[in-house]
């Protein structure tokens, strides 16, 4: 007797795309799932254009739509990038696959560069090398918007996968998109004066897609330029590939033992950047980023808004201010940055994961462009990166950060977060809740300030627990009561 076959798990996107534990959530029948439900959303798309353009030229509309496709390096993810190919063909949609793992904003800059509907990147960013993913890129070249998203999950199953060998010439052939995506990027910086720089800089991409990139574009100079972990390892060493102090601990002690100006890190598919500075010791993005706008706006003279997400820093408001800067805050998910940069006149962007846009590129968030426009400003600074937070900590005010990532069940970690929202506590650690927001996750937010956030992770099981504080024992306080309350669930 045949038994029934089991209902297929159900599909969620997170914060970007759609991630899952390899052989168990994210599996070749899974992944192909995913992938028709984007070939009918590609396909539905493109049947509304040719409707838009009927009686018009319709030569602005290709015969079928085509997409790019790319791939990171952990387990098995060229083969997966292959299936996805494969459906994405099946259905007729051409296809570019790049051969090898890429960075995830090559691939972004492909799909605007060739004119395609959109992109896909199989890859878990900075998730545990058990993960693997799929993101989609939108056709200007940024992450695909909520919208998307909502609607390619909704598709899930709308029909069974339909696969196809790859046609002559569909793999391969971006030669040339890799090489303006070069050329992009040193227009942005000012690789002439980096390169000419005295001193030391350490790259770690941690095994990720960044591989050797960074240090290709400051070879030849007088700068020393040495890169770790350069290699493919589809465990990432023994670490999630995420640019944060816990997983960094080869990039600070070759910093310090070097002394090297600076150590770059990017993360798993090198849209994600993290800094250690000379003294061996990783720098918050609440760091970077306040030094990276304070050199666009003052030492490069440039003008546009400031988005940060609800976990950045207190100081980028304060900056923005100081320079007569509008200033967005969106939710955390750098989709909705891009959004914000699609629409309006953007100077910077950033996440406090390390997602960081600038204006004069992609509406996307490029770990290769940012280390480098990061040494480019400790360098135009002639000073240190520590030097440089002073300044930023004695002009615009003290404020230190921490998050916390605690292994909770989703269900009890959305709970806590609601719970929180509905009946805050009046005080923290004898300080007194001011207000209350709410616009990812809840957080209390105090008189001088500071703040303590909880949010519950949109692809993993996991309960993030941020504070910023006027000092680091007011800090380590704020985490500490998360923690307690996160534990007591």
């Amino acid at each position: 007797m045949t038994r029934p076959r089991p209902p297929a798990a159900p599909i969620r996107f997170g914060t970007d795309g759609w991630r899952a534990v390899i052989a168990d959530g994210f599996t070749f029948d899974n992944l192909a799932r995913v992938s028709q439900a984007y070939a009918d959303f590609v396909r539905k798309q493109h049947a509304e254009a040719g409707k838009e353009a009927e009686g018009a030229a319709r030569s602005h509309v290709a015969e079928r739509p085509h997409v790019v496709v790319g791939f990171d390096r952990r387990f098995l993810s060229e083969h997966f990038a292959e299936r996805a190919a494969e459906v994405l063909a099946g259905n007729g949609v051409g296809v570019a696959l790049f051969e090898t793992d890429v960075p995830t904003p090559l691939v972004s800059w492909a799909v605007r560069e060739r004119g395609a509907v959109g992109g896909v990147v199989i890859t878990a960013s900075h998730n545990p090398a058990t993960f693997n993913g799929f993101k989609i890129k939108a056709p200007w070249g940024g992450s695909a918007t909520p919208e998307t998203t909502v609607e390619v999950e909704a598709l899930v199953d709308a029909s069974g996968p339909q696969t196809a060998p790859l046609p002559a010439g569909s793999r391969g052939g971006l030669g040339g998109e890799a090489a303006s995506y070069r050329r992009q990027l040193e227009s942005c910086v000012d690789l002439e004066r980096v390169r000419a720089a005295a001193g030391r800089v350490v790259v770690d991409p941690m095994h990720g897609t960044g591989g050797r990139w960074v240090e290709s574009f400051l070879a030849g100079g007088r700068l020393e330029v040495e890169t770790i972990r350069a290699d493919r390892d589809p465990l990432f060493g023994g670490v999630s590939p995420e640019p944060i102090d816990r997983n960094l601990s080869p990039l600070k002690e070759r910093v310090a033992a070097t002394g090297a100006l600076v150590g770059l890190a990017t993360d798993g598919d090198a849209d994600r950047v993290g800094a250690v500075n000379e003294r061996g010791e990783t720098m918050t993005m609440h760091e970077v980023v306040p030094v990276l706008l304070l050199h666009l706006a003052r030492r490069r003279g440039l003008g546009g808004g400031v988005v940060r997400t609800f976990s950045q820093s207190v100081l980028l408001r304060r900056i923005a201010a100081a320079h007569s800067l509008p200033i967005h805050e969106t939710p955390i998910g750098f989709k909705y940055i891009a959004d914000l940069m699609l629409r309006d006149d953007i100077l910077i962007g950033a996440e406090e994961s390390g997602g960081i846009g600038v204006r004069g590129h992609l509406p996307e968030r490029d770990g290769i462009l940012n280390s480098l426009l990061f040494l480019e400003a400790v360098v135009a600074s002639g000073k240190t990166p520590s030097e440089l937070v002073r300044e930023v900590h004695e002009e615009f005010g003290e404020f230190y950060f921490g998050r916390r990532d605690l292994h909770t069940e989703v269900a009890r970690g959305l709970a806590l977060v609601e719970t929180l929202a509905a009946r805050p506590p009046s005080t923290v650690e004898g300080r007194e809740v001011a207000s209350v927001e709410t616009l990812d996750g809840t957080k209390l937010v105090f008189r001088d300030e500071s703040w303590l956030l909880f949010r519950q992770s949109g692809t993993e099981p996991v309960l993030r627990v941020y504070a910023e504080a006027v000092n680091v024992e007011t800090r380590e306080a704020l985490l500490d009561y998360g923690s307690r309350l996160a534990l007591a669930l």
